[in-house]
């Protein structure tokens, strides 16, 4: 007899990741029928249910490994501004929590990427809910996967727009969240409607390396996993990766264009037992194959300020290619696809800095967005800082003690300074760099060293506004020049 099919909410509750929770799966199911009715005749574009959306929206939650109030949150995120619900409703029906969430993911929906009228209060409404709870990101995060997987059914005067926004706004948030995978997909549903000419172009380049690229992985990975098992290693697994098109695209602007300065347009990534045999690993590799100069990269030891964790090394296969190693645990592996959801633990009242939780340690951003969005009163001004604050290439570099400090490339030992605290900024008169003496206007790199020279009788520089890059240091600078002037 045929195995009868699941319906959509078994699938939805089969999906959701927590066997223990008794009240969870019925707090879905409510959920369930509430969002059918209330978007009961509506259509999309292409002419399905919009009904299908809230469903796709909770089940990607549910995939991440989200708890049942995000789900319920996902199933009804459309309730408010395209179904017959209210607030007062929802509160009512599902509590503060669930309606706190939703009213949330509908003002992030106001956000526009260029050509709309932006709501600056609405923003700022919104960010303070990122900043209190950042279920409400992830959600938009969940809403924006389907919506862009969809996009061919979108009027076309409306695909641009949707596109560049989610490559400029919603992409780099995933990627702030460490969660790579959906990163990479979002980035590479847009990447046809909001640049097609050059998504063609790198297509065309791409698809006869793939094949070459992939064949020299399957040589490698026949080796390595017979290596692996002769030294005793018999916990792991291995895969590959082509790298995403749009962030190949990235890359290949940086390096002039030129596709063959590229290597790690695929990579063999091996999930390993536990840390130390990471280590091994990466020794057995460097045995077999020589590894390219200045391309191992150990993000065990220095993780990436969103928590990815991984060893990173570039070899010579020695058949005339060059491909990208990755090592890591499993539980690193989790961490790199799904981010903030591999391990999510959701904290009452707002994210805190300083309470010696890791989780909020990362999300740190989050607070200093809704901080400093205070301060700028045009929208169009805070997208702008946004994607140079938080979404901009970034560099990581540490303080003596060994503290990580996330900050856009380029940036000077004054933003750094002021990054630590605005009177260290303030009284900043020189910098060390990798124990060497710098000049203060110095761009620095991944891993420096910074330490900045203190004096009391230091005063900020109207020069320092010329080559800062981040909005604090902008704001810092010149409060402290207006004092200066109005105390003359």
């Amino acid at each position: 007899m045929e195995k009868e099919k699941a319906t959509p909410l078994q699938s939805l509750l089969i999906a959701y990741k927590n066997p223990s929770d008794t009240e969870g799966p019925r707090l879905i199911t409510k959920a369930y029928a509430f969002a059918q009715n209330a978007h009961k005749d509506q259509k999309r574009f292409s002419g399905e249910p919009y009904f299908n959306h809230s469903f796709a929206t909770a089940y990607k939650l549910a995939e991440l490994g989200m708890d049942a109030n995000t789900i319920v949150a996902g199933l009804l995120h459309d309730t408010i501004e395209d179904g017959a619900a209210t607030e007062a409703v929802l509160k009512k029906e599902f509590g503060d929590e669930i309606a706190f969430l939703v009213e949330g993911v509908t003002k992030l929906g106001k956000l526009r990427y260029q050509g709309i009228e932006r709501h600056t209060e609405s923003l700022r409404k919104l960010f303070f809910a990122v900043a209190k709870d950042i279920r409400v990101l992830i959600i938009k995060l969940a809403d924006r996967f389907h919506n862009v997987q969809t996009l061919g059914h979108v009027k076309k005067e409306k695909q641009n727009r949707i596109a560049l926004e989610t490559l400029e706004i919603y992409a780099p948030f995933a990627n702030r969240l460490g969660m790579g995978e959906l990163k990479g997909t979002l980035e590479d549903a847009a990447f046809p409607f909001a640049y097609p000419k050059e998504y063609k172009d790198i297509t065309e380049q791409l698809r006869d390396r793939k094949n070459t690229k992939q064949k020299h992985l399957e040589k490698i990975n026949r080796t390595l996993q017979k290596e692996l098992a002769e030294h005793g290693v018999t916990d792991f697994k291995t895969d590959y990766r082509i790298k995403h098109t749009y962030s190949t695209y990235q890359k290949l602007i940086k390096k002039e264009k030129d596709i063959e300065k590229i290597y790690d347009i695929a990579a063999l990534r091996i999930i390993i037992g536990s840390v130390e045999e990471c280590y091994k690993t990466l020794g057995l590799i460097h045995s077999l194959w020589r590894p390219l100069p200045g391309r191992i990269k150990d993000y065990i030891a220095f993780p990436k300020p969103n928590g990815y964790q991984s060893i990173h090394t570039t070899i010579f296969t020695g058949d005339g290619d060059i491909v990208e190693i990755q090592i890591r645990t499993e539980v690193m592996h989790q961490e790199a696809e799904y981010g903030i959801a591999a391990h999510f633990a959701y904290k009452e009242g707002d994210i805190s800095a300083s309470d010696g939780n890791s989780l909020n340690k990362r999300l740190r951003w989050v607070r200093q967005l809704s901080e400093w969005q205070k301060q700028v009163h045009e929208s169009k001004e805070f997208l702008e800082n946004l994607r140079m604050d938080f979404f901009e290439h970034r560099v990581f570099v540490f303080t003596p003690q060994g503290d990580v400090i996330d900050l856009p490339e380029n940036a000077s030992p004054v933003d750094f300074a002021y990054a630590i605290h605005s009177d260290i900024g303030d009284h900043a008169s020189g910098a060390k760099v990798n124990g060497k003496f710098t000049s203060l206007d110095t761009p620095l790199k991944n891993g420096d060293i910074v330490e900045i020279i203190v004096k009391k009788s230091s005063m900020p520089s109207s020069k320092w506004l010329q080559y800062v890059k981040t909005t604090l240091a902008r704001k810092q600078i010149r409060s402290a020049l207006g004092k200066n002037t109005s105390n003359k």
